[in-house]
């Protein structure tokens, strides 16, 4: 069971029509870059709740949470609603291994996203411990239309701030895009196109790899990675390929 807390909203800031992110304030537990959470309110006299990742750093003494609505859902239209002053009730306790210390040690870092999943890796990259770890870091952020891309001015802030480390290339699949990639990441990678336009090589001798998104995309770039020579990585067992499937 969630440690349920009240968080305040202070903002709720709408990237288009589906797309928000709300700004919370709650007295909750330290947790690591990567991490998720649990917001939560009663609908018709039951608790609905959902996982959500943090966006901002563990620094960072605001909440942030980056989410779309569901239609059709139970709680996202709820949230997406929030205004400053609300409550939504969230875990005290965060929870997840998608965080940088489960990942060994390597020359590059490549994170793959799909749509708000690019959250968890905002909240990495505004830590300091990637930028002493990895030479380069490269953001790879997949959407639909070029509205779905969210973040871009702090995104813009970590390029000028690392201009020689970060590396970001977003992927709009539905329509032309200026500097985005058309088409899907599995097939950008079977077919050697992103390596070419990044001028990174993917190898398992200095790739290490991070998925977090749609669990078909997750599934079908694993299986890519795999017959390049890429494995799993396991506590037991260190590997390339970390995963986190995002709903």
């Amino acid at each position: 069971m969630a440690d349920w807390i009240p968080a305040e909203v202070i903002t709720n800031r709408h990237w288009n029509s589906d797309l928000f992110s709300l700004v919370l304030r709650a007295n909750i537990e330290p947790f690591k870059a990567g991490q998720f959470t649990k917001l939560g309110l009663e609908i018709d006299g039951k608790m609905v709740q959902r996982a959500y990742s943090f966006v901002n750093p563990p620094s960072d003494s605001n909440i942030e949470i980056y989410a779309t609505r569901v239609a059709d859902g139970l709680l996202s239209p709820r949230l997406h609603g929030l205004d400053a002053g609300d409550t939504v009730l969230i875990s005290a306790r965060a929870n997840g291994f998608f965080t940088l210390n489960e990942i060994p040690d390597s020359e590059h870092l490549w994170m793959l996203a799909t749509g708000t999943a690019i959250g968890p890796y905002l909240s990495i990259l505004r830590e300091s411990d990637v930028w002493r770890r990895f030479r380069k870091v490269v953001l790879i952020h997949a959407v639909r239309y070029s509205a779905d891309l969210s973040y871009q001015g702090e995104i813009n802030d970590l390029l000028e701030r690392y201009p020689e480390q970060l590396i970001v290339q977003p992927f709009v699949s539905r329509e032309p895009a200026p500097l985005s990639l058309p088409g899907r990441i599995p097939q950008a990678i079977a077919d050697g196109m992103l390596e070419r336009h990044i001028g990174l090589t993917l190898h398992p001798d200095q790739s290490q790899i991070m998925l977090c998104g749609n669990p078909e995309m997750v599934k079908e770039t694993k299986a890519i990675l795999e017959t390049m020579g890429f494995t799993k990585n396991l506590r037991r067992k260190a590997g390339q390929i970390t995963m986190e499937h995002y709903w």
